[in-house]
């Protein structure tokens, strides 16, 4: 008997033309081609920058283009060329979704903006991700990751309280314009469904930093004070820290007052739920301090791991602070299928868990220009089922 055919893709059927490059625009078509669009990446003639960022590099490509670029088929097209615009736009009559991340006013010194763009293509969604946005005072502006968290208050609010406002140490500005894009997207397709109408999605890099600034902007709004960095620390909850124990560092979250006396239970220390100073989270953050030192003396017998998993499974929220080959190797991380791997590929699988329609590996990252034969002229041929 043959093995049932995977049900296809939430978005199976949906066409992509995905001409961005790097992380936010890449990350975004990523997840729309996890689940089941079909996403033409097209790469100018130099290819995608990030194809060389690295090492390390897998085949001759970097590993960094490769962990945003599956479930796309890749051509080139130069779009300075006017045969590279005409099969642009051959491409775009078949199209439901353009993503680019050019910088504001490229497209439009093309002829091919979305001015030009939505009369001949009314049913398109052209999503553009930027970093500022094509007016205001920043407006045009190129964006980047590290600069962005620097402007949007978000490295004042990383790093130790007497060290330098610090970058996060992953692209969270990218990456979460790529979610905000995708976000976007499918709140067009779904209005599209009714109205018949494509339309533009603006996403900038700024905004979408600002967006994450919680809760110290709401702090801010509030009171009107400047949050300042406190490392590790929660502005408004105690204990929320990393502690040391006796083999590594360990973060523990506690988030309310039940969990707190579930904590000193755990650790046969009734009397600190007795004291007045640690009674109730507004107690405990103004002696956060006092309770930190009272909580290190305990932990410093303590494995980090052993007691994590002990206290979670008390209801008292922590972790062991793991590298990240540890956080990969997890047996939960391997439970919940979060490394895909295929041949010499693997990467993090979509965190998204659909019960009928899950997402899949249809196709690994494409080489530089290793589908453009698929791609004649501008007939887009249907994709094939994998």
């Amino acid at each position: 008997m043959s093995a049932t055919p995977p049900a296809p893709g939430a978005l199976a059927g949906v066409k992509v033309v995905d001409l961005s490059r790097v992380l936010g625009g890449p990350y975004a078509t990523q997840i729309l081609g996890d689940h089941g669009a079909d996403v033409l990446k097209i790469e100018p003639p130099q290819g995608d920058e990030t194809r060389a960022w690295g090492p390390p590099f897998e085949g001759g490509t970097s590993s960094y283009y490769r962990g945003v670029n599956r479930n796309k088929r890749g051509i080139s097209l130069d779009l300075r060329e006017d045969s590279g615009r005409e099969t642009l736009l051959a491409l775009l009559a078949e199209a439901d979704i353009l993503v680019e991340n050019f910088k504001p006013g490229t497209l439009e010194a093309w002829g091919i903006g979305y001015a030009t763009l939505a009369p001949r293509f009314p049913r398109l969604i052209h999503c553009c991700i930027s970093g500022f946005g094509a007016d205001g005072p920043m407006g045009g502006m190129p964006g980047y990751d590290a600069a962005v968290q620097a402007m949007a208050g978000l490295m004042s609010v990383n790093g130790d309280a007497d060290g330098e406002p610090t970058r996060l140490g992953v692209p969270v500005v990218d990456m979460v314009s790529g979610l905000n894009a995708v976000i976007g997207m499918l709140l067009a397709l779904q209005e599209r469904a009714r109205s018949g109408r494509g339309q533009y999605v603006d996403v900038t890099l700024f905004d979408s930093a600002l967006s994450i600034l919680h809760p110290h902007s709401a702090n801010f709004l509030g009171s009107g004070d400047v949050p300042q960095r406190t490392g590790n620390a929660h502005p408004n909850i105690s204990p929320y820290n990393m502690f040391e124990t006796a083999s590594g560092h360990m973060f523990l979250s506690v988030g309310n007052d039940g969990q707190f006396r579930k904590l000193c239970a755990l650790l046969e220390v009734p009397h600190l739920c007795e004291d007045p100073r640690y009674a109730t989270n507004r107690d405990r953050s103004v002696h956060r301090e006092a309770l930190r030192a009272d909580l290190e003396r305990l932990f410093a017998d303590h494995d980090s791991v052993s007691l994590a998993e002990r206290l979670v499974r008390a209801g008292v929220p922590c972790g062991p602070a793991l590298t990240v080959d540890q956080a990969l190797a997890h047996p939960h991380t391997q439970h919940r299928n979060m490394v895909l791997r295929q041949g010499d590929y693997a990467g993090i699988a979509s965190p998204i868990k659909l019960s009928r329609t899950p997402s899949r590996l249809r196709r690994l990252p494409p080489g530089f220009g290793e589908h453009d034969a698929e791609v004649d002229q501008g007939v887009w041929a249907h994709e094939d089922a994998q």
